[in-house]
């Protein structure tokens, strides 16, 4: 394990003040707080490097670009995919979901095929596919999930048709915390001949991931959600089917030869990475990569487990308290697996709305978020409008859980 204390002495923001009170920041899901080792980075970058990338001959433009590729290489190794070109550069999850979505039905399917998503999907991995079926004529197939948060893998298996031609799903749900069994649902896919796009916004930052060893077909995460800088994301497909897919977006950077009558495209990866990329904050993700690294995933993971235990079990003591998703006893016993995130709500005696509880508990310097976290489907499933979610990372403390059940008991006794 590491020195949390001087881990937390990275994250200056840690240290402030909201109305008076110590900063508790739990809103981690969303987005994580940066260390000094990645805005150093970026401040270092835009002062003494700042150039456009590739083709340019001077010394700057080669020097920004080295870091821009080494970037990507440092990328690969963090996620084991096989080589530099299956790596590319977007703005975050969300643009690596919508490309996917938008290249592989322009390639690959049409009016009456399907695809198969589950019910606990961020809004990012449903709307897009959405856009096709308006387009296209698609159909969306949902994966259901029992009531303890756990997607129903016989009725996955019963979904897969004829006309099934790619699957996309979350490996860690951003509201309830549970990590779906990707090798499973990966290995079913295939079985079928279909390819997988796996959702890593919630996993990547959490646990070591191996793109290889998991077998995926393509696999998104952000910068913002580990540590790194906004703005930045990645999309990580295998050669063959990126490949075959069409560019998303024209412009500089992804053209080898233009004319009037026609145009071809680079090689990969960037075909896909049409005009000028955010190339200091590619050096920022790296940055913030090396910086996880040399604490250990392992050894992220193990903290933020045995923190996520600990909350659901301070949590579970407070009357009245529901907790989404998998049980305690499902994470001790090892029936289920869960990273991470609690979403919750005080029920009785006095049911408070979440809106309420997430603004006072703001008041008492404990940053939570509130409401249906992008996942309004998950929302109906479990009849309900939304949730109160406090969400971990690497720096968050056993005494800050503490905080927020004596928060939450406080405002509990206003109401």
């Amino acid at each position: 394990m590491y020195n949390i204390n001087k881990v937390r002495e990275d994250f200056p923001i840690l240290s402030r003040q909201v109305y008076g009170r110590p900063l508790v920041y739990l809103d981690n899901a969303a987005t994580t707080q940066k260390p000094r080792q990645v805005v150093d980075a970026l401040v270092e970058e835009y002062y003494n490097v700042n150039a456009n990338v590739h083709r340019g001959v001077h010394y700057l433009s080669q020097q920004a670009t080295d870091l821009h590729e080494a970037a990507r290489e440092r990328v690969r190794q963090f996620i084991n995919a096989e080589k530099t070109e299956e790596i590319v550069f977007t703005r975050g999850t969300t643009e690596s979901l919508n490309l996917v979505a938008a290249t592989f039905a322009e390639q690959f399917m049409s009016e009456g095929d399907e695809v198969i998503v589950s019910v606990m999907e961020h809004h990012s991995n449903i709307v897009p596919w959405q856009l096709q079926a308006a387009k296209r004529g698609i159909r969306l197939r949902v994966i259901p999930m029992t009531d303890d948060g756990q997607l129903q893998m016989d009725e996955y298996e019963r979904l897969f048709n004829e006309r099934t031609r790619i699957v996309s799903v979350a490996h860690v749900s951003n509201v309830l915390g549970t990590v779906n069994p990707v090798a499973d649902i990966i290995r079913i896919a295939h079985e079928h001949n279909v390819p997988v796009m796996i959702d890593g916004a919630q996993s990547a930052p959490h646990f070591k991931v191996d793109v290889q060893a998991m077998d995926c077909d393509f696999f998104a995460f952000s910068g913002h959600k580990m540590y790194g800088p906004t703005g930045v994301g990645v999309l990580y497909g295998k050669e063959q089917w990126l490949e075959q897919l069409p560019p998303y977006q024209g412009g500089g950077e992804m053209i080898d030869r233009v004319t009037f009558e026609h145009t071809t495209f680079e090689r990969l990866p960037f075909k896909f990475e049409a005009g000028t990329p955010d190339y200091v904050a590619t050096n920022g993700l790296a940055r913030a990569i090396d910086y996880m690294e040399t604490l250990g995933m392992d050894n992220i993971a193990a903290h933020e487990q045995q923190l996520t235990r600990y909350a659901m079990q301070r949590l579970g003591e407070i009357e009245g308290m529901h907790i989404y998703g998998a049980p305690l006893e499902a994470m001790l016993n090892g029936t289920a697996t869960h990273d991470a995130v609690i979403s919750f709500n005080i029920q009785h005696p006095t049911p408070i709305h979440h809106l309420d509880l997430g603004t006072l508990l703001d008041r008492l310097g404990i940053a939570v978020r509130t409401g249906h976290h992008c996942a309004q489907p998950l929302m109906d499933r479990l009849s309900i409008l939304g949730t109160v979610r406090a969400s971990f990372a690497l720096y968050n403390t056993q005494e800050e859980v503490d905080t927020l059940a004596e928060g939450i008991k406080r405002v509990a006794q206003m109401f």
